[in-house]
């Protein structure tokens, strides 16, 4: 505006100049060389080249429902209308869609005295309207009811400060190379838009006002807005499609709001450790092994606690160890085995810490325990120590297996005590009893395979949180003896979280276990009971990655509530086919499905009909290599 006037002034002089007789002398010479510059600098400026000029297409032809730029066709749509609720991530959808698009989105503050007043006038003539249909006797209308509701509401949350109001336009300019590609990627956007009750209109008449809206100006020339506040708004972030790959790590499924890959290792995040939620049947036991597999190609080495004897096909194909742990047995691991002194820890903490552990099993073993009874239960274990000549101040890396003490000699030290009567009598099924023998030798079991599964099946339902305990102090008393990149997965964890003690025992590990480069996975399919415990949600929270399959109607709100899904991500989770659910890595999380090669599906099924016809196929393959 500035440049015009400017120009306009000095053309009135000159006109002047003409009419007067030019001056003669050093003035008039002075104004004569200053109108040339003027002239030479308005002829540079013509031929700069700007940026403008250099980015703007050669020619624009504006037509009512479409722009073409160049060789290129573009149409601006704007949304008019949205439902009641809108859910997280409604938007992703457009915005990772597969042609070109220019998405604008412009927030309009309002001044909240003035929307306050204008929602007291429509409660009022709400309310108004609801007296009168009541007056003449109407049948109550829901419509108004919900509009009251509503206003209330929002008079509430604005006067708290807790949400403000909106006016957002929000616009969309997609590019095609012809009209009828131009047509059917508009029927494309408003097709996945208008299923989720938000409805849009073409800017006809104003493509120019659209495209120059849409355009990284900061324009709102289209100047067609909704009302919102905060809460509606929020869903409309348009950078929600989570990427979860990382540039090493091993391949956990397809993104599927994109079809990206998730690729990431779980040992770069802050813990590598995992939970699994599933109903039967979801896939968590297909998941998890095919995470291990792809783990043991990059070098981690793999312990697993399994409840049903579901990784004994997979631990025989990569030539894992395999262990039994039943009553009649051959492999045992003695609970007093103390592990070997890490380089930054002091003999008397590991002690103690053992003693601490022995007496949360113990707990289990021998049910109600008073807090008498715990002080004879801690004097008698130190005592059994004592009996083999170990304390404190031991060098336990020197000790052999048969040096420890064993439950038999708990059980001696315990009759001979005063208080320890009732202890020993409950004791003595586990040395003497029916479960002689179970927790009652020296371990005679070594981890030194790549793959190590302890198989519990077998056990008696009453036995098989005290096998869990026991495996996972040995596995405890591995990992910090021997630091190593491993993964330790805990199968039907349920199990162990309906005991407090073998719960805090799961949590301290879920904890510690970072320090020792190790990642704990904890599967269950039994949502309700893990949660029920006081350390369930801690275990949950003290993991870096959470996945979530198809859940059942009865333990989704769990879920949900422990997550803070939406209703959409509870939905997606009750209609989720089979390895199909969400991801959580840390902050991010996305759709996941689980995709398994050939090779890796005939390695990691659990279907039993896949399993007896390789069963078959190998059969026949060594009846003809004996041919």
């Amino acid at each position: 505006m500035f440049f015009n006037k400017k120009q306009n002034k000095i053309t009135q002089e000159d006109n002047d100049d003409k009419q007067k007789p030019q001056k003669s002398g050093l003035f008039g010479k002075k104004t004569q060389l200053h109108n040339s510059v003027i002239e030479d600098e308005e002829f540079y400026q013509k031929g700069v080249a700007t940026v403008r000029g250099l980015i703007a297409p050669s020619a624009l032809q504006i037509q009512a429902n479409h722009i073409q730029i160049g060789e290129v066709l573009s149409s601006t749509i704007f949304v008019i209308a949205y439902p009641r609720f809108l859910n997280d991530n409604w938007f992703s959808p457009i915005v990772n869609i597969d042609f070109p698009i220019d998405v604008s989105m412009f927030i309009h503050p309002a001044d909240s005295r003035d929307v306050l007043k204008n929602l007291k006038k429509s409660a009022a003539h709400v309310h108004s309207q609801l007296n009168i249909n009541a007056n003449s006797g109407q049948v109550s209308d829901p419509m108004l009811e919900t509009a009251v509701e509503n206003i209330e509401s929002l008079r509430v949350s604005l006067q708290q400060g807790t949400e403000r109001f909106f006016r957002f336009g929000l616009y969309v300019t997609f590019y095609a190379p012809d009209k009828k590609t131009l047509q059917k990627n508009k029927s494309e956007i408003e097709a996945i838009l208008e299923s989720q009750l938000v409805y849009t209109k073409p800017a006809v008449l104003r493509m120019e006002q659209g495209f120059a809206s849409t355009i990284p100006l900061g324009n709102d020339d289209l100047n067609a807005g909704n009302n919102l506040n905060t809460a509606p708004l929020s869903t409309t972030f348009p950078f929600v499609s989570s990427d979860l790959s990382s540039n090493d790590g091993i391949l956990y499924g397809i993104n599927r709001h994109n079809n990206s890959l998730i690729l990431f290792d779980r040992f770069n995040m802050e813990n590598a450790n995992m939970v699994v939620f599933a109903k039967s049947g979801g896939g968590k036991s297909y998941f998890v092994k095919l995470e291990l597999l792809r783990s043991m190609m990059l070098g981690v080495n793999v312990i697993i606690i399994d409840p049903e004897n579901e990784y004994e096909h997979l631990c025989q194909t990569v030539g894992g160890t395999y262990i039994s742990i039943s009553l009649g047995s051959s492999a045992h691991i003695n609970p007093f085995e103390l592990p070997k002194i890490p380089e930054d820890e002091k003999p008397v903490d590991v002690f103690r810490n053992t003693i601490a552990s022995l007496i949360g099993l113990l707990h289990i073993m021998l049910g109600s325990v008073t807090p008498e009874e715990d002080t004879v239960l801690e004097r008698a274990i130190r005592e059994s120590y004592a009996v083999r000549d170990i304390n404190e101040s031991s060098n336990f890396g020197s000790i052999p297996h048969a040096g420890y003490p064993t439950a038999a000699d708990l059980f001696e030290v315990l009759r001979s005590m005063d208080g320890g009567d009732s202890l020993a009598k409950r004791l003595s099924k586990y040395t003497e009893g029916i479960f002689g023998g179970f927790l009652n030798n020296a371990t005679n079991v070594e981890i030194n395979n790549q793959m190590v599964v302890f198989n519990i099946r077998d056990l008696e339902e009453e036995l098989r949180p005290i096998a869990m305990y026991s495996v996972l102090q040995f596995i405890w008393n591995e990992m910090r003896s021997n630091i190593t990149r491993r993964i330790v997965a805990v199968d039907e964890a349920w199990v162990m979280m309906q005991n407090d003690d073998a719960a805090a025992f799961m949590f301290g590990i879920a904890k510690r276990c970072r320090k020792y480069y190790t990642g704990l996975t904890t599967i269950t399919q039994d949502v309700s009971d893990f949660m029920s415990s006081r350390y369930g949600k801690p275990i949950v929270t003290n993991s870096s990655l959470q996945l979530l399959l198809r859940q059942s109607p009865a333990s989704v709100d769990v879920i949900a509530e422990t997550f803070f899904l939406t209703d959409h991500e509870k939905f997606l989770l009750l209609e989720s086919n089979v390895g199909e659910g969400i991801l959580f890595a840390g902050p991010k999380h996305a759709a996941v499905k689980v995709i398994a090669s050939y090779s890796e599906d005939q390695i990691i099924t659990s279907d039993p009909r896949q399993l007896e016809e390789i069963e078959k196929a190998k059969k026949e393959l060594e009846e003809e290599e004996m041919e």
